[in-house]
């Protein structure tokens, strides 16, 4: 059965924290081991001051003496040991519960209560320790270790919060788990979902924006994908829309005029050929423009860059519109660097700067002016196409550079977008000035 990302998520995030519970019992089991050798060790201890508390009683009573030795086994009991007492003979002398029986009433039920001790309840086999007095063995003695109360309250009171912990936690981990799966699980989901949607032709999804961390970058990059999708879709209708009306009114005129001549109603005559070839070249006009402008906007996928000397380059371009300048007894100027260097295609290059001066030439008037200026400011390439023509209307500058938008004088409507599209192609921005009453003027940033 296949498992969801949110399902992995919880799963991890269980995994985890077994692993962490699951170190912790570990940690605890090392420490009670740690415990456990602490405690042999005390018992050790105990049991050693047990048998230097009876050799050191041998040495003072010159022998055992059982009324003297019940005190001393008391104490011994108190420390939690439990003692039987031989001989060097092996002979039994004296051991805890008798020691206890010799004692007063009231020390008895004080050494009770301070030791708990049953002779019934002591467990464990008696650990035997030899005697000695100068090198001479005197006797030797049998030890237990009492049940000890504080240690075994501690060692269960510790197991219980270790159980009780471990269960808290495990719930709290196991339900973190869900809310924390679900929180990062959505926006994929949303992600996922509004993918759907564009890959069945909704370009209008979007997803929220969830943050600043990766999935956050993420949404954003989707949503600005999904926007540019639309764009280029809204874009692409209105291409279709513009070129199928464009091409719309040569057609008809050609459809009605060979209509015409079919019917004998207009003469089949040099007029009437000339005007279906007019109407026959703005259609190949149209359809070329629509090609260039497809080329162009595919222009950053073919680029032949090369770095050359600007101002020979812009010589040569601005040369070929001298004839035009002259017709029209206007000035113009060329205003470049001698050793300005620029990294371009050359031939889209050229392209954009003779749609640009092209457009100039036809907007002054006669006696007018047109100048092209370059400049570098060390990290860009500057060009400016200006004119003192009859300028741009404020209304149409916003809309210079879409596709098919004509303005007074009329035209395709493509130059301009082909040249947005160019300048966009080699990594620079175009923009354009007209103020009122002093001509236009359009400047191009390259790196």
């Amino acid at each position: 059965m296949r498992c969801s990302l949110r399902c992995k998520f919880l799963l991890l995030f269980i995994l985890i924290s077994a692993i962490a519970l699951l170190s912790a019992v570990v940690l605890r089991g090392l420490i009670m081991r740690d415990f456990g050798q602490y405690l042999d060790g005390e018992s050790q201890d105990r049991a050693q001051r047990v048998v230097a508390l009876m050799e050191g009683g041998y040495d003072r009573n010159a022998g055992w003496q059982r009324d003297k030795l019940a005190t001393d086994l008391a104490w011994a009991l108190q420390m939690g040991v439990e003692v039987r007492l031989f001989d060097h003979a092996g002979m039994p002398v004296i051991d805890s519960e008798q020691a206890v029986a010799a004692l007063t009433p009231l020390m008895r039920k004080r050494v009770l209560d301070a030791s708990g001790y049953d002779p019934a309840a002591v467990k464990g086999l008696p650990v035997p320790y030899p005697l000695y007095l100068r090198g001479d063995e005197i006797g030797h003695l049998e030890t237990r270790t009492l049940e000890q109360f504080k240690e075994d309250y501690f060692i269960r009171s510790s197991n219980r919060v270790l159980l009780v912990s471990v269960t808290i936690l495990g719930l709290v981990s196991v339900l973190a788990g869900i809310i924390a799966s679900r929180r990062l699980v959505r926006p994929i989901l949303e992600l996922v979902d509004a993918s759907g949607g564009i890959a069945e032709g909704d370009l209008s999804r979007r997803v929220k924006n969830t943050g600043d961390d990766e999935i956050g970058r993420l949404s954003k990059s989707f949503n600005s994908m999904a926007h540019r999708l639309e764009a280029q879709e809204k874009l692409r209708r209105t291409l279709l829309s513009n070129a199928a009306h464009e091409l719309r009114t040569p057609l008809a005129i050609i459809s009605g005029e060979l209509e015409g001549m079919l019917d004998g109603v207009l003469p089949i005559d040099r007029t009437a050929l000339q005007s279906l070839h007019d109407e026959a070249r703005r259609l190949t006009t149209i359809l070329d423009g629509v090609d260039e402008l497809s080329r162009a906007e595919a222009g950053a996928l073919n680029l032949n860059r090369e770095t050359f000397l600007l101002k020979p380059y812009l010589s040569s371009i601005v040369g070929r519109f001298e004839r035009l300048a002259a017709d029209k007894h206007a000035v113009l100027l060329l205003d470049c660097p001698e050793h300005l260097m620029i990294n371009a295609d050359p031939d889209r290059f050229s392209q954009i700067v003779i749609n640009l001066i092209s457009n100039s030439i036809k907007a002054i008037a006669a006696g007018g002016r047109l100048a092209v200026i370059a400049s570098s400011d060390g990290d860009r390439t500057c060009l400016e196409i200006s004119d003192n023509g009859c300028g741009i209307p404020e209304e149409d500058l916003p809309h210079v550079f879409e596709r098919f938008y004509k303005g007074k004088n009329g035209g395709l409507g493509l130059g301009l977008a082909i040249v947005q599209e160019l300048v966009a192609a080699h990594g620079g921005s175009v923009s354009v000035r007209s103020p009122a009453g002093s001509g236009t003027s359009f400047r191009l940033l390259l790196p």
